[in-house]
């Protein structure tokens, strides 16, 4: 009984410190400006329509979430920091959109078996720790025939390839957790859910990001607002060569990353994983 307490214990300090990590920073308005329509990217590969019972995992501010409101689906809003949920609420508002917002741990979802006609996630259920325990949340929640949809990035795109180059610099990850981008390989969403999926359509694309007019633009912009960037930079926060190093890095990752096809900024190309399956009956 100790040892279930314990673990018990640890998994919700686990989940304080991601909500705390998705709470600082300024996320909201990242979403909005950089990747504003990647969340319609997804509702529309998922065919939302009027009618159906919609549930966002890791909704964020909104960003899936609102467009399937605005589609005419009946949608539930989730995400494990809650306080994300003010600037959505503040965006559904002036679009007309009508959503409940619920704060739900993606790897425990409070919804009841099969509730749901589609569950989808735009780059949020990637960050649930377990993947194999949120994984099959996203089944169990969606009824037989319903969808699942995931849209999430690449192990091997730009913000992958960011979330490589802050590994050393960040903390030891607790014992289990895997790496977010891993959501963006085709092989590992498939293992994940298994045969509890059918009629499964999997396609890499790429976002246009051109919001950046140098590389130290980018990377300044990730250190104010960016949850994930702004915890690595605390944990070396009394290491100043470590934190120089670091800046240096992620420059030099934009800059490797620019198109040079711009009038004057920084160029990119974010790629991501577009996923959608039937769940089967």
């Amino acid at each position: 009984m100790t040892t279930q307490n314990s673990a018990v214990e640890a998994d919700r300090a686990l989940k304080s410190k991601h909500r705390a990590m998705w709470a600082q920073g300024d996320y909201p308005s990242l979403a909005a400006e950089v990747i504003p329509g990647l969340g319609a990217v997804l509702t529309e590969a998922c065919g939302v329509r009027s009618g159906q019972r919609v549930l966002d995992v890791g909704a964020g501010s909104g960003n899936a979430a609102i467009p399937a409101a605005l589609a005419g689906a009946d949608v539930v809003a989730s995400d494990l920091t809650p306080e994300l949920f003010e600037a959505g609420r503040r965006v559904a508002g002036q679009q007309g959109a009508h959503l409940a917002w619920q704060e739900a741990d993606a790897e425990a979802l409070p919804f009841g078996d099969a509730e749901f006609d589609t569950v989808l996630s735009c780059v949020g259920v990637m960050f649930a720790p377990h993947h194999q325990q949120a994984a099959g949340e996203l089944a169990r929640v969606c009824r037989p025939g319903g969808t699942i949809g995931l849209l999430n990035w690449t192990p091997q795109g730009f913000i992958g390839r960011m979330f490589a180059v802050m590994k050393p610099y960040a903390p030891p990850p607790p014992p289990g957790a895997q790496p977010p981008p891993l959501w963006g390989d085709e092989d590992h969403v498939r293992a994940l859910l298994g045969d509890r999926v059918t009629d499964v359509s999997a396609e890499r694309r790429t976002v246009r990001v051109d919001r950046f007019e140098t590389p130290e633009m980018f990377r300044d912009y990730f250190k104010e607002r960016y949850g994930p960037t702004i915890s690595v930079y605390k944990n070396i926060a009394g290491e100043p060569d470590r934190a120089a190093a670091l800046d240096g890095a992620l420059v030099d990752l934009a800059r490797d990353g620019d198109l040079g096809t711009g009038s004057g900024g920084t160029v990119l190309e974010w790629e991501y994983l577009l996923f959608t399956a039937r769940r089967a009956g």
